[in-house]
């Protein structure tokens, strides 16, 4: 018996960390504290990946650790854009689009210049507020730039409490 997750169990546990990853507020101190936290443990663990973080449109903050390429801070930029667009995260959404039978570089009539529904940007959303913005990894399949993401924030929001 496999322990793969399901699609309908991958959409469950995403919106289950969505709606459980939620600030009391966000500004510039804090971008660069949990930006500061997810390159610690990229750099502990030799990811070569691209940091982004941003607010109200404003980047606050960024960094490549080596290893790390242009394009990946290209699919970070990309990926925030959905999550602007949607208010969810860049893996909800494209799981989402899977799940109901499209495709969403196909589907969605959005440029895949601009738009990535791949895994690795996350909605900063702050309570009684909404999504200020987004946090994102890029640089390692899916999957890992989302479980990167998800388990710092909630590190850094276990922090703050």
């Amino acid at each position: 018996m496999s322990t793969a997750e399901t699609d309908a169990e991958l959409l469950a546990r995403l919106t289950a960390d969505e709606e459980r990853l939620v600030l009391d507020r966000f500004d510039e101190d804090d971008a660069w504290r949990l930006g500061c936290l997810l390159v610690e443990r990229a750099r502990a663990a030799g990811l070569p990946v691209a940091v982004a973080i941003r607010r109200n449109g404003q980047r606050l903050f960024h960094a490549a650790l080596p290893g790390s390429a242009a394009d990946h801070d290209a699919w970070a930029q990309r990926k925030m854009n959905v999550v602007d667009r949607f208010n969810r995260s860049s893996y909800l959404v494209g799981t989402r689009w899977r799940l109901e039978g499209g495709d969403f570089d196909t589907h969605s009539r959005l440029d895949t210049a601009t738009f990535a529904a791949h895994g690795g940007a996350f909605p900063i959303r702050v309570r009684g507020v909404g999504v200020v913005g987004a946090v994102a990894v890029s640089g390692l399949p899916q999957d890992d730039d989302h479980a990167l993401v998800v388990e710092v924030l909630g590190e850094f929001l276990a922090s703050a409490g």
